[in-house]
């Protein structure tokens, strides 16, 4: 009986040691095309550049192969309604012109762009006050709950502060 145990404790400490070298998989999900919405309401409107990233790491790995879909397959909202909203209002064109380009862009590729008109009117901003490829909704809250009842999933970019580099982390 003590000779089985001690053969069953080696084998699990080779099986310990075995898995702790053992490596990742590579994993090729069966993505299907997405119905996503963003919610963009940060707290400074720099952080409007770092929430497109988002967007894009959700867009290129699918029309990258093998799932190689192209730009019209794509269902894409981006609600904005925090201090953001001042990104997309004309006279700041040139003050935000890396973010307009990216938006304009994703716009061009089917992106849908909406601001909330209860926050632009807060900022005293009106619908001619914006970029053209804007549509200004009645309310940022009761647009969200639209797209989701519509089957689009929530995304909510958490943009952070760097306090640490990844170099000090790794």
């Amino acid at each position: 009986m003590k000779r089985i145990a001690s053969v069953a404790l080696a084998a699990y400490w080779l099986t310990a040691a075995l898995t702790a070298q053992a490596a990742g998989t590579w994993v090729q999900t069966p993505y299907q095309p997405p119905k996503a919405l963003f919610e963009f309401y940060f707290d400074n409107p720099n952080k409007i550049g770092s929430a497109l990233y988002w967007m894009r790491a959700l867009m290129n790995p699918l029309s990258e192969a093998p799932y190689s879909y192209a730009p019209e397959d794509l269902s894409l909202v981006v609600v904005i309604h925090g201090t953001e909203i001042v990104t997309v209002a004309k006279k700041n064109e040139a003050k935000y012109q890396e973010a307009v380009d990216r938006m304009r862009y994703y716009a061009d590729l089917g992106v849908k762009f909406k601001v909330c008109g209860q926050a632009a009117e807060d900022y005293g901003y009106a619908v001619k006050d914006f970029q053209d490829f804007i549509e200004v909704v009645p309310n940022a809250i009761t647009e969200l709950a639209h797209w989701q009842q519509q089957g689009y999933a929530l995304i909510l970019p958490q943009i952070m502060d760097k306090k640490i580099d990844i170099e000090s982390i790794r």
